[in-house]
């Protein structure tokens, strides 16, 4: 949602299609809403893999790992809003770092991302998570919507349980957490379509804090919510 207006992470919380509106008017005029998703996570947790499920409904298990980024679209429907989902896939590799990174900035979401057999990328969210809030220029990381994978449970060998990982996500914002497999399809389209929904929600509620601060022409002070 990007455009000239001001918003969190360089985003405009009004951005639909050519113009500058909220998630409610984009509904009413079934315009589509574009929202920039960003897959965060080590090299190896099937990033990639997910993605590409996700869009092309293909899994290749000698995917090669992603340099640079890649980014694919998908648009889809969501509680009756129409949307244009641009995801963007980043290399996990730190010598990549400097390559993924000016791709932060106006994105809508972060998807972040570790597999449930791979004990240091889950251990390594805290980084990715910082990462992005820097890069990104987040001004309310409080706010902004993050969503956890916890990417390859088709894997009979976990080194991290739902518990652990549910917890880290009450423990950093209580984020919603997924358990994914790009392989065998679980939970894709949901992981993707929670991330929607969580954008909406916080876009929603700076729509509403927006149209609720008004002016009183007859009272000196300010009418509304002061929920922004």
């Amino acid at each position: 949602m990007r455009c000239a207006c001001a918003g969190r992470a360089g985003t405009c919380p009004r951005r639909v299609g050519s113009g500058c509106l909220g998630p409610v008017a984009a509904a009413m005029s079934g315009k589509s809403l574009l929202l920039k998703v960003i897959l965060l996570g080590d090299g190896g947790v099937g990033k990639s893999s997910l993605m590409n499920r996700y869009v092309t409904n293909k899994f290749d298990s000698q995917a090669f790992h992603t340099i640079g980024v890649e980014f694919l679209n998908r648009d889809l429907e969501v509680d009756g809003r129409f949307v244009t989902l641009q995801i963007w896939d980043t290399a996990g590799q730190e010598r990549f770092k400097s390559l993924r990174t000016p791709f932060y900035r106006g994105a809508d979401c972060c998807l972040l991302t570790f597999s449930v057999d791979d004990r240091q990328s889950f251990e390594n969210l805290s980084n990715w998570q910082k990462e992005f809030v820097y890069y990104a220029d987040v001004k309310d990381p409080e706010r902004f919507p993050f969503v956890v994978l916890g990417n390859k449970i088709d894997k009979l060998e976990r080194q991290v349980s739902t518990e652990e990982a549910q917890a880290w996500c009450m423990e950093n914002g209580n984020y919603p957490y997924l358990e994914t497999s790009a392989k065998d399809d679980t939970n894709v389209a949901v992981a993707f379509e929670e991330a929607v929904r969580q954008v909406l929600a916080v876009e929603e509620q700076l729509e509403h804090c927006m149209l609720g601060h008004t002016i009183d022409l007859h009272s000196s002070s300010k009418s509304g919510s002061s929920c922004c």
